[in-house]
């Protein structure tokens, strides 16, 4: 059985005056560049194009809204870090991304998606601290579980639950996930709707 019935793309905005109307809760994706954002957005909701995927990093350059269930807004908002772009387009992302979880009142929570297979990367522990900082809710997906072993998979989570330790005192929401081996559809689902029924 499908969880999500019915998933269209609505538009791609380059500035946070041009994103749809604020009328239906939002749920933001966010990651580095190449962490698996378009392939989770199409495995959550069964569409293989819904979001377009490319193994070239920076392929998502705008907000592009999805409307879920007729009922809710998937986000998908550019990656950061190591795609092949220029200064100046790296900052007019960062202050496109910036102007929109701040200001964006019908956002209800940013999913943040970490490699799993990767140390803690301090550009995206900055995030997590500007999150933080700014009071935006967050959680963190952690995508490509079915790259390690179970062992190798635990010893990496715990590491990064460590890592946070250090300077959270509550550790936020993790999933784990993975496209391939269908982990964590679910669980993500169930979460947006509690969420959205509060």
């Amino acid at each position: 059985m499908d969880l999500i019935k019915s998933a269209e793309f609505i538009k791609s905005s380059a500035i946070l005056s041009e994103c749809p109307e604020v009328n239906m809760p939002e749920f933001a994706f966010i990651g580095r560049s190449n962490v698996g954002k378009s392939s989770l957005i199409n495995f959550l909701t069964n569409r293989k194009q819904l979001a377009k995927v490319s193994v070239k990093p920076g392929k998502t350059q705008l907000i592009n809204h999805f409307f879920i269930d007729k009922s809710w807004y998937l986000v998908d908002l550019p990656g950061y870090g190591w795609a092949k772009v220029s200064k100046t387009e790296k900052e007019k992302w960062r202050l496109m991304i910036n102007e929109y979880l701040q200001l964006r009142e019908n956002l209800h929570c940013v999913f943040l998606l970490i490699d799993s297979r990767h140390e803690p990367q301090a550009i995206d522990l900055e995030f997590m601290r500007w999150l933080g900082e700014n009071e935006i809710p967050f959680v963190i997906v952690f995508t490509k579980t079915d790259k390690l072993s179970k062992t190798q998979l635990q010893k990496s989570l715990s590491h990064y639950r460590e890592v946070l330790s250090a300077e959270w005192e509550e550790l936020p929401v993790q999933f784990e996930t993975s496209t391939v081996s269908n982990l964590g559809k679910e669980e993500l689902i169930n979460y947006i709707r509690q969420i959205r029924n509060k």
